[in-house]
């Protein structure tokens, strides 16, 4: 049996210029995000601990709790809504519904939860409200031109809803059935986030015109106007408890600020740095707890009572195309270029400072460093003591695609036309290769060494390795039906394992002059072979895949195989390791890393 236990979860996908809406927890306990299909749950006391769900066909853009905190109603980019269990594992559906075509940019619940108003980026209008339990028009959200950023319910009666716009206006209707009973153009610029206080008396805007604005519930009057930001505000919220005094807002100018509304003050500025990537694109306050969001997709928690930043979370946001594990450290390497470690007795986790340009491709251990290969066809060097990258790099001559470190610290290289070694920073041996290599691995007897490189042009071509020489082994021919995407030797170099697009795996005995292991077909994958990686004891191998499936297979017992269907759901599933005979990691598309025990 393979059982989920932990979830390293992604970090929320940000975009530039657009807020990103955070969920809070009316019990105080979670916070919610979106990334990719997929809305993460998020304990916000320990976010070590979390949960996934993936039933979007579509990506997600915005998550919300109901007020009575037993349901979530989150959207995607095609108008869809799922309102959907939070009481149970299986996160059963309650309804979906479709109050628009296009992208739902932020959501609300009356404080009843039996209404709610979705906006966005429709085709015909950029909002609605609908009743929760049947899907029906309770109102139309007209007066707006343009987007929709953002809205909000008055938690208490009489019932009203505020929306900001792209128009630089807020909008303000009255029901039910809801009805347009206002306008205020206190804002130059594209109005991003509308917020009620908790106790219904006060509601808030920013926008990109750097404004905070202040309103009163009764006669919608502007009480309060804050100029402190430079930049434009992408949200604005207050404390989750039934206070009107204080409220935060985040901005493009890399801070986030706390104010005071009695004292008509800022009292706090919390400033996260000089880079891009330092904006703050979202904020949510809930209990002792303040979040911001920085545009790399960190999470931010902030003390009212400190200057400094309380605590980081940081990880990728990203889909994962690269894996490798040392010492219980998980390390990452993701399509943007950013490598992520993961330390699985503190349960932290850090990023070195970004140096490839473009996509990670591999990244693999030695001694004392961490290599990394990107597309921008660079070979860098990390030091496995500071996990920072070393001054030395070197420029390869064509694409890599996959890389292994023999026993002396020779780097071997398959590059799209060339294969590579390594050694001190240096090349000391290249050769132009008639084939595209895919993939490689290394294996020893103690002895020798012998590598084997998979291509695109379905052969796997074996290498004997000694004294910082390759020989080709000309006799050994392994030809697929399709491109080789993975192999590995196994640990008691007995055996190597094949995989490929046309969902194959093969077993080859080493021992036996490369013959099948057996004549049954492992094709049980619904679509390419993506891994592979061995148990410590040789005696099975496991394989992931495109079809979010893995596979345990037995060398002993070829018809028997163990399954673990939508591994990573909606997701293919890009690096897999079988840590011992019990643990297994795998990470995905998703950007998630997955930590299952086999028993």
């Amino acid at each position: 049996m393979i059982r989920n236990r932990a979830i390293i979860a992604t970090l929320p996908r940000t975009q530039r210029g657009n807020p990103l809406v955070l969920g809070g927890d009316p019990k105080g306990k979670n916070f919610l995000y979106t990334n990719g299909n997929s809305v993460i749950i998020r304990d916000i006391r320990h976010p070590e601990i979390s949960d996934i769900y993936t039933e979007h066909s579509s990506q997600t853009t915005v998550a919300k709790y109901s007020p009575s905190g037993f349901y979530i109603c989150s959207g995607d980019i095609t108008g869809k809504v799922r309102i959907w269990d939070t009481t149970q594992k299986e996160h059963i559906l309650k309804a979906e519904y479709q109050p628009f075509v296009g992208m739902t940019k932020d959501i609300a619940w009356s404080h009843d939860s039996q209404r709610m108003v979705v906006v966005g980026e429709g085709r015909e209008k950029f909002g609605h409200v609908i009743s929760v339990d049947t899907g029906t028009s309770l109102g139309e959200i007209i007066g707006h031109s343009k987007q929709i950023n953002s809205c909000d319910f008055r938690p208490k009666r009489p019932f009203k809803i505020i929306t900001g716009s792209d128009d630089n206006f807020i909008a303000i209707y009255e029901g039910p059935p809801f009805k347009f009973k206002n306008q205020l153009n206190d804002h130059q610029k594209y109005v991003q986030s509308v917020r009620y206080a908790s106790d219904g008396n006060f509601f808030a805007s920013g926008g990109f015109d750097g404004k905070l604005c202040i309103f009163k519930n009764e006669g919608n009057e502007k009480v309060l106007e804050f100029n402190e930001h430079k930049g434009g505000i992408y949200g604005v919220c207050w404390p989750s408890s039934e206070d009107s005094n204080k409220i935060i807002s985040c901005s493009g100018d890399k801070t986030t600020k706390l104010y005071d509304v009695n004292a008509q003050k800022c009292i706090q500025t919390w400033k996260f740095g000089n880079e891009v990537n330092d904006q703050q694109v979202s904020c949510l306050w809930q209990n002792e707890f303040i979040l911001s969001v920085s545009l790399s997709g960190f999470i931010n928690y902030l003390d009212e009572r400190q200057e400094n930043v309380v605590r980081i979370v940081k990880g990728q946001n990203k889909p994962i195309t690269a894996f490798a594990y040392n010492d219980d450290i998980i390390y990452t390497g993701s399509c943007d270029g950013q490598i992520f470690y993961y330390d699985l007795n503190s349960n932290e986790g850090n990023t070195t400072k970004k140096q490839h340009s473009n996509q990670v491709e591999s990244i693999f251990t030695g001694k004392n460093v961490i290599y990394s290969l990107g597309l921008d066809d660079k070979l860098k060097f990390i030091s496995l003591e500071t996990k920072e990258y070393m001054d030395q790099e070197v420029k390869l001559d064509s694409q890599p695609r996959a890389g292994v470190v023999t026993k002396d610290e020779y780097v071997i290289i398959t590059c799209y036309q060339h294969l590579i070694i390594v050694k001190d920073f240096q090349v000391v041996y290249k050769e132009k290769v008639k084939y595209e290599g895919t993939c490689i691995a290394i294996g020893t007897d103690g002895n020798g060494e012998e590598v084997a490189i998979g291509s695109k042009d379905k052969k796997v071509f074996i290498y004997s390795f000694n004294d910082g020489k390759l020989e080709v082994k000309e006799k050994i021919e392994i030809v697929h039906r399709d491109a080789i995407t993975a192999l590995a030797y196994s640990p008691d170099f007995r055996c190597l394992a094949v995989c490929d697009k046309n969902r194959r795996v093969i077993i080859y005995r080493r021992d036996l002059n490369y013959q099948l292991n057996s004549e049954v077909d492992w094709s049980a994958h619904q679509a390419t072979v993506n891994c592979l990686s061995w148990s410590s004891n040789s005696k099975q191998l496991i394989s992931g895949s495109l079809d979010t499936n893995i596979i345990i297979w037995n060398i002993d017992e070829p018809l028997k195989q163990i399954q673990l269907r939508k591994c990573h759901p909606m997701s293919s599933i890009t690096n897999i390791y079988w840590k011992n005979n019990q643990t297994i990691i795998t990470t995905g598309h998703d950007s998630n890393i997955k930590i299952f025990t086999f028993e």
